[in-house]
């Protein structure tokens, strides 16, 4: 069977709406720490605000250039387009209902309150006026539309104010104004005489505004922003020019065409109107908001809470084994492969292999990939530190990391400055594979020492983010990095790898093999078995290789965070796959992917999700667990994420998804809640294996 029948596909983009429609719900979920809660709802609107920037402004192009094709689940843009449209209202509308019916109150209960400016004291109208008058009203800026004064260009994501005004002298025609609420205070100000009392920025300057237009009769003010395509068109003809068309390209990316408004509920339709005809956007693109435009203000008013610990999730440390956080992590590799859990496990121990790297006589050289870091990254400083002290130091940088240029960039410019070797990658293709290898003399031999992992060389994320990695010495994995940054930095096409595979096409050819030989087992009357995790299933090729094993008897388990476009329970096609998704308090980003084999187990890591993206047009790396401790840790973790039945969600053969619930014969199971409140345990155990095999 080809399995290419667009029925047998959901929407790749309408599936991205469903899972932050899934985020959404920890807002409501009662188990969750309010304040948590709270924070839900804001990423639910920055997940939203980044698909209409990427996303939705894909589609628009595709219209633009006439591209009449359709995606795998056989909808058009156009109709894409129009199912976007009608999900996102409604996930709009779910997501102020719930901040406004649910949360809100919840606070108040707590004392913690967004008060409006008529509930103010007289002293906390008297500060907030003062506020005002000393730090905004210097910063702000009136602007109005007439013939000398066109109307002004609306940044990507700034909260501005829309006025109708009589001027002087002319009390039968209205004008219109903008005032656009400055970022450089705090979109929510906390009040005096009172613990937890809140009042909005824009609050305070509706309160004030006649102040910027005085003598004239202000007819109403309403709040809006406007969402941009802020996709980044880089043409990569030569990879030379390419740190100077990125930079280029952020500078034209704010300046986006408009995809999206939401406005205050009460805004007039004259108003409305002609603000979208300015802007050229349709009815579909308006959202209308009954509550403050832009909920990722939460997170400020979370930051500015006093006294609440109780309604966060409990503080915790990652943990790092004494003998790791103290000892020489070189000889430890020396002695086995280790292997590391994040953020259950400290991402020190990441740091901590660079910075001896950088410290260590015996080191070489040092070769990593870096595709997002932190503003503040101490890898960035040890490999500074590294090319002072005399070491060969290569770093290939991702400029085009998506919202991490600018920061990317910086960081390029200042590791050339230190003496850093830093390339670009590959013409055409980003490079999101992790990899860092570090070269060392011992005694009279060269060895190589490397880290692989799921995620980014950022600690900052490493906090939230769940991401396995491994560290080792093994001598044809080495040979394999050696040719990859080979590959990478010069023209070098290696005739073969040895452990290790990467995209593109790699991985997909990788994955597709080891589906295959599952296949033959079930054929010769062998179990079949398949175990995967990834943040996204898309690619329609590995949809359909996946199908085909599930129509040959291979049971196929799922762990897929976002989108997902396979469907599962269609009789004799996927009735033997399903499908779970785990949304909880960290984010799921680490990618396993596991094959019986009659018992042999082949358990491998990736930086890649199956999508045609990371298996076409990016360099990602597929890496095997040989060690078979750190197999049976990963295969033990990966059936506690299965069994999860308090923050996990199953697909329906309808591509609806519910909530996994406990049973009388297992009890609540929050895979991350086990994880963390057991990391010190397992990580000790575990590391205790590895450096002593012959300890039963």
């Amino acid at each position: 069977m080809a399995f290419k029948d667009s029925s047998l596909f959901n929407s790749r983009e309408l599936s991205w709406i469903d899972f932050d429609d899934r985020v959404l719900d920890e807002a409501s979920d009662k188990r969750n720490p309010l304040l948590e809660r709270l924070r839900f709802v804001g990423i639910s609107q920055n997940n939203l605000d980044e698909f209409v920037n990427i996303r939705v402004a894909s589609l628009h192009k595709m219209i633009s250039v006439g591209y009449k094709g359709s995606d795998a689940a056989g909808l058009t843009a156009k109709e894409q387009l129009q199912k976007i449209s009608s999900k996102t209202h409604k996930l709009v509308k779910k997501q102020y209902d719930i901040f406004k019916n649910q949360i809100m109150p919840a606070l108040n209960r707590h004392k913690i309150k967004i008060l409006k400016i008529n509930d103010l004291s007289p002293q906390q109208k008297s500060y907030v006026d003062s506020f005002f008058d000393q730090k905004l009203y210097p910063v702000l800026t009136p602007m109005a539309v007439d013939v000398s004064r066109p109307f002004p260009f609306i940044a990507n994501d700034t909260l501005n104010i829309a006025l109708r005004i009589y001027k002087p002298g002319t009390e039968k025609k209205k004008a219109i104004a903008f005032v656009q609420v400055p970022d450089v205070f705090p979109r929510v100000i906390k009040l005096p005489f009172a613990e937890n009392s809140f009042v909005m920025q824009e609050d305070i300057i509706k309160s004030n505004i006649r102040k910027l237009f005085v003598g004239s009769t202000i007819r109403e003010m309403a709040c809006f922003t406007i969402t941009r395509d802020m996709d980044m068109d880089v043409a990569e003809s030569d990879t030379s020019d390419l740190m100077k068309e990125i930079e280029q390209e952020l500078k034209k990316r704010q300046h986006g065409k408009a995809m999206r408004i939401e406005f205050e509920a009460d805004m007039s339709s004259t108003l409305k109107k002609y603000i979208t005809k300015k802007i050229n956007l349709h009815e579909d693109d308006c959202y209308a908001i009954h509550g403050p435009v832009d909920l990722t203000f939460v997170n400020g008013l979370i930051s500015q809470v006093s006294g609440h610990a109780d309604l966060l999730y409990p503080k915790f440390e990652p943990y790092l084994p004494k003998i790791v956080r103290n000892g020489n992590i070189f000889n430890l590799i020396s002695r086995s492969d280790l292997f590391f859990n994040h953020p259950y496990d400290s991402f020190d121990i990441v740091t901590k292999f660079i910075q001896q790297a950088a410290e260590d006589e015996n080191s070489l050289a040092i070769k990593i990939t870096l595709y997002r870091v932190s503003s503040k990254s101490p890898i960035i400083k040890y490999l500074k530190k590294a090319a002072a002290n005399g070491k060969q130091v290569t770093v290939l940088v991702e400029l085009k990391a998506r919202f991490d240029e600018e920061n990317n960039v910086h960081w390029a410019h200042e590791l050339e400055k230190a003496g850093c070797h830093v390339i670009y990658g590959l013409v055409g293709l980003k490079t999101h594979c992790k990899l860092a290898l570090v070269i060392r003399k011992e005694g009279n031999k060269i060895s190589r020492y490397m880290h692989m992992a799921t995620g980014n060389y950022n600690e900052s994320t490493a906090k939230h983010y769940t991401d396995m990695c491994i560290f080792t010495k093994h001598q044809e994995m080495g040979m394999d990095a050696t040719n990859i940054f080979n590959m990478l930095s010069g023209f070098s096409q290696p005739p073969k790898f040895h452990k290790l595979t990467i995209s593109p096409n790699g991985i997909r050819n990788k994955l597709m093999e080891m589906l295959d030989n599952e296949i033959n087992n079930v054929k010769n009357g062998h179990k079949g078995f398949v175990q995967m995790k990834m943040n996204s299933l898309s690619d329609p090729r590995m949809i359909r290789k996946l199908y085909e094993a599930s129509a040959a008897g291979v049971k196929i388990n799922l762990i897929v965070r976002g989108i997902c476009n396979l469907k599962v329970g269609i009789p004799k096609i996927s009735e033997n796959i399903s499908v779970h998704s785990i949304v909880g308090q960290f984010l799921e980003h680490s990618r396993i992917y596991c094959f019986y084999d009659n018992g042999n187990n082949h358990v491998f890591l990736s930086s890649a999700d199956l999508m045609n993206r990371n298996l076409s047009r990016r360099v990602e790396l597929l890496f095997p667990i040989l060690n078979d401790k750190i197999k049976q840790h990963i295969l033990w973790i990966y059936k506690q994420m299965w069994n999860d039945n308090v923050k996990t969600r199953v697909m329906m053969p309808d591509s609806t998804w519910q909530h996994a619930e406990p049973n009388s014969k297992m009890s609540a199971l929050d895979s991350q809640a086990y994880l963390l409140q057991n990391r010190q345990r397992l990580a000790d155990n575990l590391l205790d294996s590895l450096i002593n095999p012959f300890k039963k």
